[in-house]
């Protein structure tokens, strides 16, 4: 468990802060001290505020009259929400604060559960509370909570700035290094659940995966391919095996990786924050570049899938916070396809588009019984065959519409 604390003045700006969050459902009211609470899990800040002044004296001695400590258990950490309220009283009685008037937030606008406690750091008679080595103190009772409750401990690691992901630039040269940079960069940090999804997670860095399947001396095998695209998403150079890149990166890993994130994302809720920006983000505008610069703001990234008429057909979201991955469909009926598609205005002339990928198809489950890919059996590219099948429903409906109104064209010019 890590403590943060920091001591300053404007007690309404930290009561704003957190009470704004949880009353938009980013998060929830968990205890309070002193403070009118009426129970709700929501907080009314202006009668929060007005409290607190009651509990203040007329003359103080210190500048610094507010505390306001983060207290962020593990993301492995699972407490309930009686736990973490036993966990920040204990917290603050040792501290020194138990019988100061505060309150106990929990948050929940990113993919870890954690706390925020505000109180006064003055006594009745004005005078400031005891400062003395308080993050010294702080760190030897989160030591101690850690123990009691059984947590994981928090490790002191240097900090290495991450390099930052770059497009992959064919014009560059070695695209073979670049694809790599961008599949080792990605690694592990990204929640997706379909082949779509991976797809739109890669189309960000000019990177398209084509699945494909085989047979060498009876053994059927299945992979990947990996292609460099343009900024319209088509593919160009020399496609390249995953083989070429690590077993980590083909099938057989994917798929684990996939039931892995199944299981994550349904434990710690994650789709719910993503819904709730996405949400908030599409009841704030009707024009589609907006919306995508909205949530490019707050971390997330929307990838389009787009006919040649500039058609929605598919939606993928990208929450850089969470490391979620996912469909619009899963999010919402008003974040799919084709409620997107009705909620925005065609694009005016000039307004560029958001990324575009090829119509690919997106498995919407997981295959239950896929055969193991084999690198040492793959051969060569002339073996695979592209595999079509899985597409997500929707989108596998919008094109058997599409392809059923190209062949009615088709017999027409025959007459």
């Amino acid at each position: 468990m890590v403590a943060k604390i920091n001591v300053g003045s404007s007690l309404y700006g930290a009561l704003a802060y957190n009470g704004e969050k949880i009353n938009e459902g980013q998060g929830r009211l968990l205890a309070t001290h002193k403070i009118f609470d009426e129970g709700t899990g929501r907080l009314d800040i202006r009668r929060a505020a007005e409290d607190f002044s009651r509990c203040m004296p007329a003359q103080v001695r210190t500048r610094n009259t507010v505390i306001h400590i983060s207290l962020n258990p593990h993301p492995d950490d699972r407490l309930t929400d009686t736990e973490l309220t036993a966990v920040a009283e204990e917290y603050l009685e040792k501290l020194g604060y138990g019988n100061q008037p505060y309150v106990v937030f929990k948050h929940e606008d990113i993919g870890r559960h954690h706390l925020h406690i505000i109180s006064v750091n003055v006594d009745e008679d004005g005078r400031r509370l005891n400062k003395d080595f308080l993050h010294r103190r702080s760190k030897r009772i989160t030591d101690g909570l850690e123990c009691k409750y059984g947590l994981h401990t928090a490790e002191r690691k240097r900090q290495q700035q991450a390099e930052l992901l770059c497009t992959v630039d064919v014009a560059a040269g070695d695209v073979k290094r670049q694809i790599g940079n961008v599949l080792k960069g990605i690694s592990g940090k990204y929640r997706f659940q379909t082949l779509g999804e991976y797809r739109a997670l890669l189309a960000l860095y000019n990177v398209t995966v084509e699945e494909c399947r085989g047979e060498v001396r009876g053994r059927e095998y299945r992979g990947f391919v990996y292609s460099a695209t343009d900024d319209k998403g088509e593919k160009i150079g020399t496609p390249l095996k995953a083989s070429r890149f690590g077993k980590r990166y083909g099938y057989e890993a994917f798929e684990r990786w996939c039931a892995a994130s199944k299981e994550q994302i349904k434990a710690r809720k994650l789709g719910g924050i993503t819904q709730a920006t996405a949400m908030a983000a599409l009841r704030r505008t009707k024009d589609r570049a907006e919306f995508i610069a909205l949530l490019k703001a707050k971390g997330v990234d929307v990838v389009l899938r787009k006919t040649d008429t500039g058609r929605i057909y598919g939606a993928t979201f990208i929450d850089h916070r969470t490391g979620c991955v996912l469909n619009g469909s899963r999010l919402d009926k008003e974040l799919s396809a084709n409620s997107l598609q009705e909620h925005f205005a065609p694009p005016a002339a000039g307004i560029p588009l958001p990324i575009a990928l090829s119509q690919q198809s997106d498995t919407a489950d997981m295959p239950t019984h896929a055969s193991l890919y084999d690198d040492a059996a793959s051969g060569g590219l002339g073996l695979f065959t592209a595999d079509t099948q899985g597409m997500d429903a929707e989108e596998e409906a919008f094109m058997r519409e599409m392809q059923r109104r190209k062949k009615k064209r088709r017999n027409k010019r025959k007459i």
